[in-house]
């Protein structure tokens, strides 16, 4: 090599291999220094992030927990309490049926019946606000139930459907999905006005989709609400990692939507 005042002493040659070699190793330990930081970086992300997850699936859980003891207090509530007073109503009007004139019988008895009717649907309702009775009847009777109680009450038209081989779920599972199901059918009594309820169960071979659509008033979907019942079915729909919609349009009813893999259970 030949520079401008003549060719290159050894010792400069030496110290040239020296720097270049230097310049290398700091090179390659800069590479080395900021792909590790970058992975203890992404790993210190991740174990947030999961942890985040974790925590926010403990929180879900604990409300949820929370909230199937209430309907579960509430259930006994109504079957204990409630049913028992207005079995002692009914007695008591089989006592005021001896004592008054026949001319009244026909009131009484129709009385009788009102409370008679009320006391089988409180105890029907308690059933499906109770997750041992929804456990024990399974989902599909659980299901089959409410919407014969919306029949019997004349409140619409309620049908349900089932196709594919049933594939059994776990119990978690199914009080889950029957949940998310009951706050939809109960929001439909509250708010959509229908007259036509219809609920379709559709066992696929690597997932359950589910289908649950009114004929009423329908609302704008892009429009927030303070409704708590929408945020506790996508929370319990994310418990399941199951996909989760509900559209709607004003006028044209409201449709509820959920794909739950069976892998999951």
């Amino acid at each position: 090599m030949l520079t401008e005042k003549g060719p290159l002493l050894p010792q400069e040659k030496l110290l040239i291999v020296y720097f270049i070699a230097v310049l290398l190793f700091f090179t390659i330990f800069s590479i080395v220094f900021v792909v590790a930081f970058q992975r203890r970086k992404n790993k210190f992300l991740k174990e947030r992030y999961e942890a985040e997850q974790r925590y926010q699936r403990e929180l879900s859980d604990s409300q949820i927990e929370i909230q199937e003891q209430t309907l579960k207090n509430i259930a006994w509530e109504l079957h204990d309490n409630v049913g028992q007073l207005l079995s002692v109503a009914n007695i008591q009007l089989n006592v005021l049926m001896n004592a008054i004139p026949t001319s009244f019988h026909d009131q009484v008895s129709e009385t009788k019946s009102i409370v008679q009717e009320t006391v089988q649907e409180i105890r029907t309702l308690s059933k499906v606000l109770n997750n041992d009775v929804v456990l024990k009847n399974g989902l599909l009777k659980s299901l089959q139930m409410e919407l014969d109680r919306f029949n019997r009450l004349d409140y619409l038209k309620a049908t349900l459907k089932i196709s594919g081989d049933i594939v059994p779920l776990n119990n978690a599972s199914e009080i889950i999905v029957f949940r998310i199901l009951q706050e939809f059918l109960s929001n439909v009594i509250k708010h959509a006005k229908a007259s036509k309820l219809f609920v379709h169960l559709d066992y696929q071979e690597k997932a359950l989709e589910i289908v649950a659509e009114d004929d009423g008033v329908g609302f704008d979907v892009s429009q927030k609400t303070n409704s708590s019942g929408m945020e506790t079915m996508h929370s319990r729909a994310e418990l399941l990692n199951a996909k989760f919609s509900i559209v709607s349009e004003i006028g044209k009813g409201t449709r509820l939507f959920i794909k739950y893999p069976y892998k999951s259970t």
